[in-house]
């Protein structure tokens, strides 16, 4: 495949779609110029471009495997990870302290949006490690931070998340893993940990785990787990890394997708691990690392569905078959529709996520609680509809190769298998519609309700532009309205979560015919317009019958039992 790194995409998006202007005109990120955002995005698109794209099918066919206890990664993934670190991208958001290049998250989400696009199973050795970065930065000690956040955020240390055991899935309450104190100040950890995204690899010097276990006496439940850092070797006295530590990788999963990228069973046997944060106060610590993940993974699917959406554009344009204008499959109708809908929910998914990556941005530089409450919104959303999308347009992107989408040798089938995890990790994408009906909804709407009057509000100031699509973008933030009135009137939790997935893609349908309807006005009679019109008209009235779904409550749901499903 020839990835195409989509710069100008992201800079007119970010002009004219979801008013990063907002952000650079702050204080702390007033570096985030013009002519610095295009010299960022340029270079890490080339990047992408020549050095990982090229790396996407290998990492596939010569999956990450185990032998005699070391991790070996496919061939090339090592020059690909030395050109992510040397270029910087691992610390683009981090502090400048400790080396990170202190930039906005809008940029560091585009930037790993494009190397999910050009080669996921490798992307995700920086996303988590940038996940670690920002839980250490927040939660360790001055310690902690001096001694491995340089080294993380260069490149020569990658980081993960331990959560997961085998009787501990979403319920994360349920883990077992021991923390017992040592007399030096160190913990001593034991247990097992399995779906370990890159648990190790033979590229750097050094993996850095954080780990939840519990203290003697820990309460049950989740207010009783702690969050340790746990070393693959432990630094000397000058930093570098000395001895093994008690940790090792057990075996791999063998995987539906992302093949190169390592997936471990993880086995901690009295390994030396350090305190971060409060004793337990482990989940408040891992959530800061878990959020960053949930934007980060959203970007994954928007990266993957426009890989996919470029690869079956490519494919339409090549494929001769029956009559057309072009003599392509590219002017056959059905294909157009595809094609169309593909992009145009690219669209709005990337749309989402840099909207939810600004507010990120706004409350870190201004402090205030309405982009507090703005980012914690959208962040499920963005989540969980990117997710969605990475797997929709990439099924269609082999629909629109034909019987060729099912051989392995177009890679249209990758992206399929690759992208299907993107709604499970990092919290399910159910657990993401029940957080937004449910914690996010505590504020009794308010957060959901502002959103909502800046659609409406920019709708009407469009209708003397556009009024053939202004209009139906108002009447949906409308529906929206009432169907968020009738959410929060609910006491009852069950019947919000009956229908907060529904809930949660109209929400995201609306906020994408937002965003489209932004572009339209910035590109008036050009293509975006035009891709703006299909979304409204042909898309976005799905959002409809989503709402009524949601407002159904639980009673249909419950009525038949687990027996009655039975055959």
């Amino acid at each position: 495949m020839t990835y195409r790194a989509p710069v100008s995409e992201y800079e007119f998006m970010l002009r004219h779609v979801v008013g990063f202007d907002a952000v650079a005109a702050t204080e702390r990120f007033s570096d985030a110029s013009a002519d610095m955002v295009t010299a960022i995005l340029t270079e890490a698109g080339k990047m992408c471009e020549e050095v990982l794209a090229p790396l996407q099918r290998p990492g596939d066919l010569n999956p990450a495997r185990l032998e005699n206890g070391v991790v070996r990664t496919p061939p090339g993934f090592a020059e690909g990870f030395k050109a992510i670190a040397d270029g910087g991208w691992v610390g683009i958001n981090g502090d400048p302290d400790y080396g990170g290049m202190g930039l906005p998250m809008t940029l560091g989400t585009a930037v790993n949006e494009m190397m999910s696009a050009a080669c996921l199973s490798l992307q995700l050795a920086p996303l988590l490690t940038q996940g670690q970065i920002e839980a250490l930065e927040h939660h360790a000690s001055d310690a902690l931070k001096e001694r491995y956040l340089p080294k993380l955020m260069s490149g020569q240390w990658t980081g993960t998340m331990n959560l997961t055991e085998p009787q501990a899935g979403s319920d994360v309450g349920a883990l077992t893993t021991r923390a017992e104190p040592n007399d030096d100040g160190t913990y001593a950890i034991t247990g097992q940990k399995i779906y370990i995204t890159w648990g190790d690899n033979d590229f750097t010097e050094n993996v850095i785990h954080l780990v939840l276990a519990r203290l003697p006496g820990a309460v049950a439940g989740p207010k009783g787990i702690s969050l340790f850092l746990v070393p693959k070797f432990l630094p000397d006295a000058e930093g570098n890394p000395g001895r093994a530590n008690d940790l090792k990788v057990v075996s791999l999963e063998h995987k539906m997708g992302i093949h190169g990228s390592p997936t471990c069973v993880m086995q901690y046997d009295g390994a030396t691990g350090w305190l971060v944060g409060a004793e337990h106060g482990g989940m408040a610590a891992m959530f800061t690392m878990m959020n960053n993940a949930r934007l980060g993974v959203g970007g994954e699917g928007v990266g993957v569905a426009e890989a996919a959406c470029q690869q079956a554009l490519d494919y339409a344009r090549e494929r001769k078959q029956g009559k057309s204008a072009s003599g392509t499959i590219v002017d056959h109708a059905d294909v157009r529709r595809m094609l169309t809908g593909m992009r145009a929910d690219v669209f709005a998914a990337r749309a989402i996520m840099l909207a939810c990556a600004v507010a990120i941005d706004m409350q870190k530089a201004t402090g205030s609680a309405d982009w507090t409450a703005r980012a914690a919104l959208l962040t499920p959303i963005a989540k969980a509809f990117g997710t969605d999308i990475g797997n929709e347009v990439a099924y269609t992107g082999v629909q629109v190769h034909g019987g060729m989408g099912f051989i392995e040798e177009t890679g249209a089938a990758q992206f399929s298998r690759d992208a299907r995890v993107l709604p499970i990790y990092e919290g399910t994408n159910g657990i993401q519609a029940m957080d937004l009906v449910g914690r996010k909804m505590m504020d009794g709407g308010e957060a959901a309700f502002r959103l909502l009057d800046e659609i409406e509000s920019h709708a009407e100031s469009a209708r003397a532009t556009l009024p053939d699509l202004a209009e139906p973008v108002w009447q949906a933030g409308e529906t929206l309205r009432e169907a968020t009135e009738w959410l929060v009137a609910q006491d009852d939790m069950t019947d919000r979560f009956a229908g907060a997935v529904p809930y949660l893609r109209a929400f995201a349908r609306v906020l994408g015919a937002h965003y489209h309807l932004a572009a339209a006005l910035a590109d008036p009679g050009g293509a975006r317009e035009k891709l703006a019109r299909y979304y409204i008209t042909a898309i976005l009235p799905e959002h409809a019958g989503l709402l009524v779904q949601a407002q159904a409550g639980a009673e249909a749901l419950f009525a038949l039992g687990a027996d009655d499903l039975a055959v």
